[in-house]
């Protein structure tokens, strides 16, 4: 298979060869795959410095300081590369934390957005919608899930599985769900180094204690044991307290850590026998980024709620919670919504990535390019004192060092590539889209070592 200009092309993975009519004049030459990084390949912004530094200074001014950027503003993105104000290149391996699984403005995405954008952009969820059906039907059709429920992110995905456990413990305990005095089982269980999203249920789920104690008493009933410990998870996870038990099956924002299927498989028996729900967190993880097209597939165990969001529309926002019909019999209507969830814009969106990632052809080029990654890694890295492991699975890398990885990620950025941290500040995070090349890890990892080996 060939690949060029970071879009996947052969029979089933072609570009349309007639875009629509609105979107033709965006259909400019496109960058090459393998071109080196860091190099000013397109043309800068007039006054590119002044501009930046006025940008900089209105975000300061306008907008609340909850993040903390690096002094570039970027402006342009094709296939896997993006590009700053003054037209530099830069190799993308974050994918804005691991959502522009295509890229960036992928052709076949850009045309669905742009048809349905002049066709149907929103309607609430009070009325049908063609994209949202067509999408919920895939997914169904392609996972463990009978039902789906739209959100708007991951976080939301996660705030809707907590209150389908706890409603659905009401549910399977007898009692009317709408007793204000009625008990029933509650607790939702947890594990370290976990990310969940930042709303209140959610964080009271995440490990992060910074995240979570300026904002207490968060949620009750959160309890948190360490990951891949089954005996720790059976100690807490009981009958007549548990609600659900929710794991990502790798944990990313903790520090890529896959889990094993021991482990997924114990939980799995531990929430049977306590009559719980067993959540999986794919956020990150799901949709294509482990080789698979859905985590759990990796380990052989079906979840009754898996949670989706980051990658699955493309860089558009959407969250999705795919359920069991057990958990979907437990709702009702008025139990849950969102007025923008799922609208025929991100749906139809949506609906294009999932086709373009189910394709088998591309799921295994994933684990083809995500072992090259490691496997080179892992070599250029051999012997260097600072490195204490790589791991992964597919398209989600980590290097975990002994020493915080700030410097390495800014260097990386200096040399023309985007990477991101993870853990505790101290791995190296690598989520790139996944249409990346060969030549592409290649790159990568001549400048990752270059920079770590010379800590």
């Amino acid at each position: 298979m060939q690949v060029t200009a970071g879009f996947l092309q052969g029979t089933a993975l072609h570009i349309p060869s007639a875009p629509c009519q609105r979107c033709r004049h965006r259909q400019a030459p496109r960058p090459s795959a393998t071109a080196a990084p860091a190099r000013s390949s397109v043309e800068s912004i007039p006054n590119a410095t002044q501009f930046t530094n006025d940008i900089i200074a209105d975000e300061k001014q306008y907008i609340m300081q909850t993040y903390v950027r690096p002094e570039l503003v970027f402006t342009r993105g094709e296939g896997a590369r993006l590009y700053d104000a003054h037209g530099k290149e830069y190799l993308d391996f974050a994918a804005g934390i691991a959502v522009n699984a295509l890229g960036h403005t992928h052709p076949q995405w850009l045309q669905a957005v742009v048809e349905q954008a002049e066709t149907l952009a929103h309607t609430s969820n009070l009325f049908h919608s063609v994209p949202q059906v067509r999408l919920a039907k895939k997914l169904v059709e392609l996972s463990f899930a009978d039902k789906v429920f739209y959100a708007n992110s991951g976080t939301e995905a996660n705030e809707a599985a907590i209150k389908f456990c706890r409603k659905f413990a009401r549910v399977q305990a007898g009692i009317d769900p709408y007793d204000k005095a009625a008990e029933a089982p509650y607790e939702m269980v947890s594990f370290s180094n976990s990310f969940h999203g930042r709303t209140l249920g959610a964080l009271a789920l995440t490990y992060k204690d910074q995240y979570k104690t300026p904002f207490s008493p968060i949620m009750p009933g959160a309890l948190m044991v360490p990951y891949m410990d089954l005996d720790a998870a059976a100690a807490v996870i009981k009958k007549g307290k548990t609600a659900g038990v929710i794991v990502e099956p790798v944990q990313g924002e903790g520090g890529i850590f896959p889990a094993s299927t021991a482990f997924l498989g114990g939980l799995r028996e531990l929430c049977d026998e306590a009559g719980a729900l067993l959540v999986f967190d794919e956020v990150q993880c799901g949709l294509g980024r482990t080789g698979k097209l859905f985590g759990y597939q990796n380990f052989g165990v079906e979840p009754d709620i898996l949670t989706l969001a980051k990658p699955l529309a493309g860089g558009l926002p959407i969250g999705a919670a795919l359920v069991k019909q057990r958990v979907a019999d437990a709702m009702a209507p008025g139990d849950h919504g969102s007025t923008f969830a799922g609208n025929p814009l991100v749906t139809a969106a949506a609906d294009v990535v999932l086709d373009i990632i189910a394709q088998p052809a591309f799921l295994e080029r994933v684990l083809s390019l995500g072992e090259r990654l490691r496997s080179q890694l892992r070599q250029a890295l051999a012997g260097n004192a600072h490195v204490k492991e790589v791991r992964g699975l597919g398209l989600i890398t980590g290097i975990q060092l002994d020493v915080m990885a700030g410097d390495v990620v800014q260097k990386a950025r200096d040399q023309g590539l985007i990477v991101i941290t993870a853990g505790k500040g101290d791995v190296v995070r690598l989520v790139p889209p996944l249409i990346i090349t060969e030549a592409d890890v290649d790159i990568a990892v001549s400048i990752l070592a270059e920079i770590i080996n010379g800590l």
